[in-house]
């Protein structure tokens, strides 16, 4: 079995593999001042709390990460090392993705960025502009000839918040949910609706940019943890990808173990 392992500035997601089919997944907080052996402890419950016996945490044949924290990546390598016996496939500079990329510096751009356009490309062979809702939200166009060409990166919808929660002493913290109408009677709904309506214009301003740019109309598609909760609310988006960049992490591990 692969599994792959994408770490992000808050979230680690983790998917085991069969083949082709993704089996179980489970996201956890990146904690840079964790050591080796609690994350060990860590991945190994989430094998027993799936119901995932201790066999298939031992079948774990390879292992491939994104990271764009590099001090994780000092946990990561001896950790797949000492619990799996697997020297793992890092997602940098000099690694395959079947995509070339047209970037001013390409060492610049992040892994996760990299990973999702071949994911994007590689399922529906077309251009396209993903979003990706993390700790910032990327927007990345792929051409039509399947060649990376860059993108912008937008503050995310959770720091974006938190600024507003602590330099706003009186405004409350507020869970991400849809309001009634943008025209508000309460505070709550006041806040929801600005993060809700104005990010979802946000995404459209910037999609229309790049279509606008391009001069054709990309297919467009959203991942990360919070594309459920915004995307409905656009007029661009097409598609939703939880998956994405687990997926494409999958395809290029496949292409470099060729």
């Amino acid at each position: 079995m692969l599994l792959v392992i994408d770490v992000g500035n808050t979230n680690t997601v983790l998917g085991l593999f069969d083949g082709k089919n993704l089996i179980h997944d489970w996201r956890i907080r990146t904690e840079i001042d964790h050591t080796i052996d609690e994350y060990g402890v860590l991945i190994y419950n989430l094998y027993q709390s799936s119901r995932k016996k201790e066999k298939a945490f031992k079948t774990v044949s390879a292992i491939i990460i994104s990271c764009v924290v590099p001090p994780m990546l000092n946990i990561l390598e001896p950790l797949c090392i000492k619990y799996f016996n697997v020297k793992p496939l890092i997602v940098g500079p000099g690694i395959k993705t079947g995509m070339p990329i047209f970037y001013d510096n390409p060492k610049e751009v992040g892994a996760d960025r990299i990973v999702n356009a071949v994911a994007a490309y590689n399922k529906y062979r077309k251009e396209a502009i993903i979003v990706d809702f993390g700790t910032a939200t990327t927007f990345d166009y792929v051409s039509p000839k399947g060649e990376y060409m860059g993108g912008c990166i937008a503050p995310g919808i959770v720091i974006s918040s938190e600024a507003l929660f602590e330099k706003a002493s009186k405004l409350p913290r507020v869970e991400f949910s849809r309001p009634k109408s943008a025209i508000t009677k309460d505070t709550v709904s006041a806040i929801q609706a600005g993060i809700m309506f104005g990010y979802a214009g946000l995404v459209d301003g910037i999609v229309n940019r790049i279509r606008t740019e391009v001069e054709t109309k990309p297919l467009v598609i959203a991942t990360g943890g919070l594309a459920n909760i915004i995307a409905p609310e656009t007029k661009t988006i097409e598609k939703i990808e939880e998956m994405l960049t687990l997926d494409g992490l999958r395809f290029i591990y496949e292409l470099n173990k060729k």
